[in-house]
């Protein structure tokens, strides 16, 4: 984006909110990160108690534009008692919150418009019962109030390759226009060099397209019962494998977990590597010798998973994950793994699945040619879908500049 003159009369100021300390809640559990789900009640207490020292510093800095997301309800009204604008940034996609607000505005017995888009019974979550407890100034039409307090518009990490109805059907039922950001992939360095080298080495030793990698995301916790049928799968089918192992906090693997992981690899031998705790994911998703992404559905995930072209193969776990799956099948980006009835994952179901994606020939080729045209339309937009965002927030600005 070109720089123009009237940049210099914005000032842009980013700021990190600090959160109260409280004996239960230590610093480094001040994020979602590896939050141990228990304490996500704590943390959304400590962030609200916040709210009075974000006053003082919008007082302080008087920036230009305050940009906000669904856990901080306070914000935009704190903003607009200063003068200052404010635009709510959704950092999930639009198919789950189309979805949700259509459910909020017509009622749980209206029929969605777009049939690929569904929740079965047990994944029905009321976000607004989990969530009122614990947000300051929650109004009754939260989260949604959200979207009617953004000024103007709404900024969404997505993209309208991938969800052009959902975003157009929001705009509806919101009555903002949804401005897209793209896919926001940041190629993170933050690793140990030494062992993200162990990592890429072992991966470019397999051959093209033959392995698949696993990961949760950081904010979701394998329970014991699933580590095992997901070993098993692996075991089972196939493909390579690069599978990131994660638990909660600072809680490390017991040494009856440890011992069966050990036994596991030295039954698969070459075929896996177990990465504990985080990996390079960007990297790992990039690389050549990748033909799938078993992973939870989480939006940075599939967002990421798609931009590289790689297949995912989803196990939604929780939230909005099983809206994303869906989403995920309907653009022809993978494939979602059934549960039995009982709402686990079983390895049988896993290893079909898997093989499909890596080793059955017809269904591979067509599902790998599907993820690399959609990864081809996302990146050929994503510049420009920041410069519009840009542009607008400016527009944003300006206008209240005017209007002081």
């Amino acid at each position: 984006m070109k720089k123009d003159s009237s940049y210099d009369d914005v000032f842009i100021k980013l700021v990190e909110l600090h959160v109260p300390s409280l004996v239960e809640l230590p610093p480094h559990f001040h994020t979602t990160k590896n939050l141990p789900s228990d304490l996500l009640p704590t943390l959304l207490k400590a962030f609200q108690m916040s709210s009075s020292s974000f006053s003082d510093i919008l007082s302080s800095i008087n920036p230009d534009l305050l940009i906000y997301d669904m856990f901080q309800p306070w914000a935009p009204k704190i903003a607009s008692s200063k003068g200052i604008p404010s635009v709510y940034f959704a950092t999930s996609g639009a198919a789950p919150f189309s979805f949700y607000h259509h459910v909020y505005t017509m009622g749980d017995g209206s029929t969605f418009p777009y049939p690929a888009i569904y929740l079965l019974d047990h994944e029905r979550i009321n976000f607004r019962d989990r969530l009122i407890p614990y947000l300051k100034d929650a109004d009754d039409d939260f989260a949604f109030g959200n979207l009617t307090k953004s000024c103007e518009i709404v900024l969404m990490k997505s993209c309208r390759e991938v969800e052009e109805k959902y975003i157009d059907y929001l705009s509806v039922l919101c009555k903002k226009r949804v401005v897209t950001t793209g896919p926001l992939i940041v190629d993170s360095n933050d690793y140990d060099h030494e062992e993200f080298s162990k990592i890429m080495k072992w991966l470019s030793g397999k051959s093209r397209h033959s392995t698949v990698y696993i990961s949760f995301g950081s904010e979701y916790f394998l329970s014991k019962e699933q580590i095992v049928e997901i070993a098993k799968a692996l075991e089972l089918c196939e493909a390579n494998f690069i599978w990131v192992v994660r638990f909660p906090g600072d809680e490390k693997m017991t040494s009856v977990e440890n011992a069966f992981l050990i036994e596991f690899l030295e039954r698969v031998k070459e075929r896996g590597l177990i990465v504990p705790r985080w990996a390079p994911q960007t990297k790992i998703l990039a690389h050549p010798s990748v033909g799938g992404f078993v992973s939870h559905c989480g939006w940075s995930s599939i967002t990421e998973g798609m931009y590289f072209g790689v297949p995912i193969i989803g196990m939604p776990m929780k939230s909005e994950q099983p809206i994303n799956a869906r989403l995920v099948v309907e653009v022809g980006a993978g494939v979602e793994v059934g549960r039995e009835g009982n709402g686990l994952y079983v390895r049988e179901r896993i290893v079909k699945v898997i093989n499909k994606v890596i080793a059955e020939k017809e269904f591979c080729e067509d599902t790998r040619n599907r993820a690399k045209k959609l990864s081809e339309k996302i990146k050929e937009k994503e510049e420009q879908e920041v410069n519009e965002v840009a542009m607008e927030l400016l527009k944003i600005c300006m206008k209240n500049k005017q209007q002081v």
